[in-house]
């Protein structure tokens, strides 16, 4: 719709971003899914996964850190804190080696209803995967990954040219 397509790789590319527009549409309503099933608001929903996010790539993240992510004030940052550790899902934990720091993990508790929820979604990835080669898959990975890149690029640029809309802490 908003690319040209005169040749078979502008097809592509319009193909493409439509899939990738739909695959974000999709996976935010079984994302929203997830959060109404256990009462959790969308904002909820972005801790959680930056939480899962920083843990997955062994470097916990810390409750300024997540106030970053989500645009939030330190004050929101740690109302929500506080609720998700209320729900148990996520557990705050000092950090060994500086304990001012304070590092925001998935509880026992919230990993396991993440995991029964997203089980059945796991098994269908698992068997898409299954019909490409390594090869494809590393194709496949550093697209999306570029693609997640240039996101959140533009992401920072629109934040960045706009007035911060996060109110001042008293």
């Amino acid at each position: 719709m908003y690319r040209r397509r005169d040749t078979r790789r502008d097809q592509l590319a319009a193909e493409i971003t439509n899939n990738l527009r739909r695959y974000a549409v999709d996976a935010q309503h079984v994302g929203h899914a997830f959060a109404n099933l256990h009462g959790l608001g969308a904002t909820d929903l972005q801790a959680l996964i930056a939480v899962m996010d920083a843990e997955l790539q062994g470097d916990p993240i810390t409750p300024g850190r997540l106030g970053e992510q989500l645009n939030l004030s330190s004050g929101s940052v740690t109302a929500l804190i506080d609720r998700l550790e209320r729900a148990g899902h996520i557990r705050r934990d000092r950090d060994a080696t500086d304990r001012r720091k304070v590092l925001l993990h998935y509880a026992d508790r919230g990993a396991t209803v993440a995991m029964e929820f997203f089980r059945p979604l796991g098994r269908r990835t698992d068997a898409v995967m299954a019909e490409f080669t390594d090869d494809e898959l590393e194709t496949v990975h550093r697209f999306v990954a570029a693609m997640g890149a240039t996101l959140r690029e533009h992401r920072d640029a629109v934040r960045a040219a706009r007035p911060d809309p996060r109110p001042a802490d008293g």
